[in-house]
């Protein structure tokens, strides 16, 4: 019997992103999709505290075979909902993504809700992935606003970085016990191709100072910021991104309360 593998993503359960992964996925995986209703970027592991949460089955939006939930919620919300109540069963892994845009440094990860869906699967001892695609400057907004759809010399990226991570996740299965209680967290360069190579990395230490503009007084309003990435060293994340390679950081939360 095929493994079986979650999904979901902080783009919104309409992302083509998405979309693109659970196809890639379906030739080596059983798939259930639980994702946000909207999107629900900068998120990081917020739970919807107050209020009732809807769950939408949607799996005709969806290849056969395919279960699928939009849920009113963030990634978060997604996953737990999806494995205390959805699933009749854990799934063998949770995956995350694939996010429209880059999820490298400190900073960001600890802001992505992409990252958060899959640190919700690591605290139910279930191995766990996230992936991001790096997306060019000039085609973001336009490709973030298409809900993910794209064209040309990207889309054929986007297809080579699903097939990837595809790979990553039958060989992250292979060896589970290595990575329970590790989020292994994956970016795509903006040209991903086949024969990309994949790095291993460590998150960058990025300073983002003010996120946040005053739009009148005692108003403000969020405006991201590039910042600046501190350390020089050729294997962070964003550097080997920066590269054109793949990066694959392993977030070790299982040492979380531990002593050495």
């Amino acid at each position: 019997m095929k493994a079986h593998a979650l999904v979901t993503n902080d783009d919104g359960i309409e992302s083509a992103f998405l979309h693109r992964l659970v196809e890639a996925l379906l030739p080596q995986f059983r798939v259930s999709v639980a994702a946000p209703a909207a999107e629900q970027s900068w998120t990081g592991r917020s739970m919807t505290r107050h209020g009732e949460l809807e769950a939408i089955h949607s799996s005709s939006h969806f290849p056969d075979g395919v279960e699928a939930w939009a849920i009113s919620g963030t990634p978060t919300d997604c996953v737990n909902i999806a494995l205390g109540n959805l699933l009749p069963e854990k799934p063998d892994i949770v995956l995350s993504g694939i996010n429209i845009g880059f999820n490298t440094t400190e900073s960001l990860i600890l802001s992505s809700g992409t990252v958060a869906g899959a640190i919700e699967g690591v605290l139910w001892d279930l191995p766990a992935m996230a992936f991001s695609k790096c997306v060019p400057n000039h085609l973001f907004e336009k490709i973030r606003d298409a809900k993910g759809q794209t064209d040309g010399d990207f889309n054929t990226s986007l297809t080579a970085a699903a097939a990837h991570a595809t790979r990553m996740a039958v060989e992250t299965l292979a060896v589970p016990e290595m990575h329970l209680g590790t989020v292994v967290n994956v970016n795509f360069p903006v040209g991903t191709a086949s024969d990309t190579p994949i790095i291993d990395t460590f998150p960058a230490k990025l300073q983002l100072g003010s996120l946040f503009a005053e739009t009148r007084p005692g108003k403000f309003s969020f405006r991201y910021s590039d910042g600046f990435v501190s350390d020089p060293d050729p294997y962070t994340d964003r550097a080997v991104l920066e590269s054109g390679r793949i990066s694959r950081s392993l977030l070790d939360f299982s040492r979380i309360g531990k002593r050495d």
